[in-house]
Order: C-alpha cells, then structure tokens, then sequence
C-alpha cells in the first residue's frame, strides 16, 4: 500500500477512535441512560455539536422522557436552575429542529438570505443541542432531568423563522444574565456566562448577514433581574398536555403573568416613543386596583427606568434616555422600578432595536 495511502488509512481510524456516534433514539422510557455524562457525544470532546449536519433530532433530543433522580442526596445547590433552563433550551432546541425540518437551502436562498444561511441554522440546532446535554449535566443525580414536550410555533416561511431566531437569540441572552443572579455557585455562573456568549455569536450571525445590520448594542447589554419570567413566556409554545409525566413543573416559580404585547400603529418603538401596551391573552388579562397608580418600567443595559402607565388607556412612553441600540424590555408594576419579583403584574415585553422588524410580546 503506498505510504500516502497508509496515512490517510490511519488519519480515519483516529478520527473514527476520538469521535462519539449519536445514538440511536431509544425505546421509551430508556432515558436513563443520560444519567452518564459519559454517554454519547460529550460537549468540547466532539465535533458533533458543531457539525452533525443531519436533519433528523441529534442527540440528546432523539430521547422523549426524563432522567429520574438516581440518589436520595440532597439536590444540587443550582440544580432548580438548570431544571428551568433545560426546560427553555428543550423548547429554543425543538425551534431550531423545527427549522431544519420545515425549510432547506433552497427556501431561504429564494426567499433572497445568503447562499449559507441554512448551514448556519442547522449549526445553531447543533450547538443548542449540546447545550441541552450541558444543562443536563449540571442537574444532579438527586434531581429529575427534564425531556421535551411537544412544540408548535405557528411559523411557515424563512423570513418568520429568521426573525423569530432574532427575538430567541436576544431573548436568551436576557434570561441567562437574569439566572446568574439566582446563581449560587461560582462553577454555574461561569456556565451560564459561557453559554450566554454563544447565544451572542449567534445573534450578531443573524444581525450582519440576515439583517445586514450593525451587531453592536451598545457598551452592555441589557440586564434583566426576573429570568423566570422571560422563561414562562415560552410556555406558549408547549402543545397541552404534552410534557411527558415526570417532567417538573416549568419554569419554578412561576408567576403566569399577563403577557405583555403592544398596539403597532401607537409607536416606533424607539426612546421617546409612545406606546400603548396591549394584554395579548384573553383568559388572563390584569387586574388593576382602584386607586392603585401604575407604571411602565424598563430594563435597557444596566438602566431601569420607569414611565407613567394609564390603566384605562394601557399607554406610556418608551425612556427618551435610552440609546437605541439592542435591547429593551418591559413590565408593568405598582412600584417603581419593579424592586421585586412580586411587583411585577405583566410582561415581560420584548423590544429589539436590531432590527426593529422583529418585535414580540413572546419570544
């Protein structure tokens, strides 16, 4: 055999040696071999979340129930966090599967996005996949890990799908510097910070080629102090009655706040605007008190302002004082500047200043 052969015959038996195969889905209820953070393609050991390439569910979203607890031990210091944020990240991964399930290449190019933009979401679905096996083995053996529920989005076409990415993206950005707060060890914060510093590279993806925008928001971006409420907004897109039995409760606590949306033709949604909010859900609508007073408080960088906020006409004014630039989120409490978690009675409401064509009152 010729010697350049010979090299290339031993080049693929050591990449065959150092990298995971996914496995295959697993009959139900068989889950619990994820107990082993061991098992399957390990996050940073493989190139498999940065490149599988394969349209079908890569592991470990190909396994549909939870991890049960495996010791009587005291739950992990931070492992209700990561319960909550597995829960988001099984509902931003089954977003991206649904992506690359539902269009191609083709699709995105006709619709007028660059030849690539289809590789960049299935690398996306990738790297949020390995995101769920990270959260996953940050949960203890003395707590359940949860698996996916069923998910319907209500999109059909790239260019909804690309701005939904937009609102997901900045949005995870939010929660994650919200959950560092709630963070008791260093190792999580540092995990949660890691992470968050994906989500950002797959924003400004999105806001240079997509949106051919500027991606810098500013000096910092914004932080928000009640993650869990950015995470219940998700819930909308949770088929009922789908979660497998097992699963804990998402997100704990949760508040089932109003959702915040906003009346379009009222603003342009950029500082000094007015807005006239709007409570997008019938069955759960505020219930203001008489003789209450109200406000509009909102969250950009490291500032919270609050606005006045009239219940009869649901109006306010977006903070003049804001650059515009990333992004804004707001809430509606009877204190201002919402101090605690308790005083916040609706929202939150998302506004992205990159691009502005994106806005949503869920994610």
């Amino acid at each position: 055999m010729p010697s350049a052969s010979i090299s290339l015959l031993s080049a693929v038996l050591v990449l065959a040696v150092n990298m995971h195969a996914a496995p295959a889905p697993s009959p139900q209820g068989s889950s619990q071999i994820l107990d082993d953070p061991k098992f399957g393609p390990i996050p940073d050991e493989s190139s498999y979340y940065t490149s599988d390439n394969s349209t079908s569910p890569p592991f470990p979203g190909n396994y549909s129930q939870p991890v049960f607890p495996t010791s009587n031990g005291t739950a992990g210091a931070d492992d209700l966090l990561f319960q909550n944020l597995l829960g988001a990240e099984l509902a931003i991964y089954s977003f991206y599967q649904f992506g690359v399930e539902t269009f191609n290449q083709s699709a995105f190019v006709e619709a007028g996005y660059p030849s690539h933009t289809y590789q960049r979401i299935v690398e996306i679905r990738d790297n949020e996949a390995g995101h769920g096996r990270i959260f996953e083995e940050q949960i203890s053996d003395a707590s359940t890990k949860p698996a996916p529920c069923k998910y319907q989005f209500g999109i059909t076409s790239p260019v909804a799908f690309l701005a939904a990415h937009t609102v997901v993206e900045i949005a995870s950005m939010a929660f994650l510097t919200g959950l560092v707060l709630q963070a008791q060890l260093n190792s999580s914060k540092a995990a949660l910070v890691a992470i968050a510093e994906t989500e950002s590279r797959h924003e400004a993806w999105g806001l240079i080629d997509i949106w051919q925008q500027s991606p810098f928001a500013g000096p910092v971006d914004t932080v928000f102090p009640y993650a869990n409420e950015i995470l219940d907004t998700t819930t909308v897109f949770i088929v009922p009655g789908s979660c497998p039995a097992g699963n804990p409760s998402y997100p704990v606590p949760s508040q089932r706040l109003p959702s915040l949306s906003y009346q379009s033709n009222s603003t342009t949604l950029l500082p000094g605007s007015p807005v006239t909010f709007a409570f997008s859900n019938p069955a759960n609508q505020p219930d203001f008190e008489a003789g209450t007073t109200y406000y509009a408080v909102y969250f950009h960088g490291l500032l919270n302002i609050t606005e006045p906020f009239d219940t009869k006409t649901n109006a306010s004014i977006i903070p003049p004082e804001f650059e515009a630039r990333g992004l804004f989120l707001a809430v509606i409490s009877d204190t201002p500047g919402a101090p605690t978690i308790d005083s916040v009675k609706a929202g939150p409401l998302v506004i992205t200043e990159q691009p502005l064509v994106v806005n949503s009152g869920v994610l």
